[in-house]
């Protein structure tokens, strides 16, 4: 596990937001690698995400056995084979979406920042104008006033200009906005790696060590793949 600094507790999460935009399995690849880096998770899945969860993996994510919801649901690779990823959520908890009385609605509970990941076009609007209308939002706001990191991979093509100010609010007031658009350099030849790609950027946001795709090193053709 990571060491203790100052200010902070034997336990202190990085608290991820799933909210309804599409996407998943960006989500998935954020919670294992934190996991894996010995980081502590604190998990707020929308209302809305959970009809996406369904709809893109035929997992429901149920407040009562989400446990198990969480297990299946990380150990599906981005292609929706079941089995795929072995991962141990014991630094998981779960927060009901629309509990406002939980520990990251305040902001004296103490975590390393917020990821929203994905970030749909309604949440940043409802963090961007401070509307706090569930847990997920709430905790943004209560992330950005105590000056903590905010990501919101935004995942929404094309953008209209409201949402582009809303973004530029969100920036103004501190938080990093990582798009979810996957790069080629790394030498991709599997949905995975684009998906690993996005969430490793998004964990470089965040200051969090990761292994999920290979950095540029200045070098052309590094990432071509050759299948002789």
């Amino acid at each position: 596990m990571n060491p203790v600094k100052p200010g902070e507790t034997p336990r202190t999460p990085w608290i991820v937001g799933v909210s309804g935009a599409s996407g998943t399995p960006y989500a998935a690849a954020v919670l294992r690698a934190l996991l894996a880096a010995g980081e502590s998770v604190d998990l707020v899945v929308s209302r809305a995400s959970r009809l996406t969860l369904l709809d893109e993996t035929g997992i429901s994510f149920r407040d009562a056995h989400w446990q198990d919801d969480l297990r299946a649901w990380l150990s599906r690779g981005a292609d929706g084979k079941p089995a795929t990823f072995s991962v141990d959520i014991d630094a998981v908890r779960h927060w009901s979406a629309g509990d406002l009385a939980a520990g990251p609605s305040s902001g004296s509970y103490p975590t390393k920042g917020m990821l929203i990941v994905p970030a749909s076009t309604a949440s940043v609007a409802g963090v961007a104008l401070g509307l706090s209308k569930d847990l997920l939002q709430r905790a943004a706001s209560v992330t950005l006033k105590e000056g903590r990191k905010l990501i919101v991979a935004v995942r929404e093509t094309p953008l209209n200009g409201q949402t582009l100010r809303h973004l530029v609010t969100l920036d103004d007031a501190g938080a990093a906005v990582v798009p979810a658009s996957p790069a080629f350099y790394a030498g991709a030849t599997h949905i995975q790696d684009l998906v690993d790609f996005v969430a490793g950027r998004v964990l470089d946001a965040a200051g969090v060590p990761h292994r999920l795709y290979r950095r540029w090193q200045g070098e052309l053709g590094g990432g071509a793949h050759r299948a002789d």
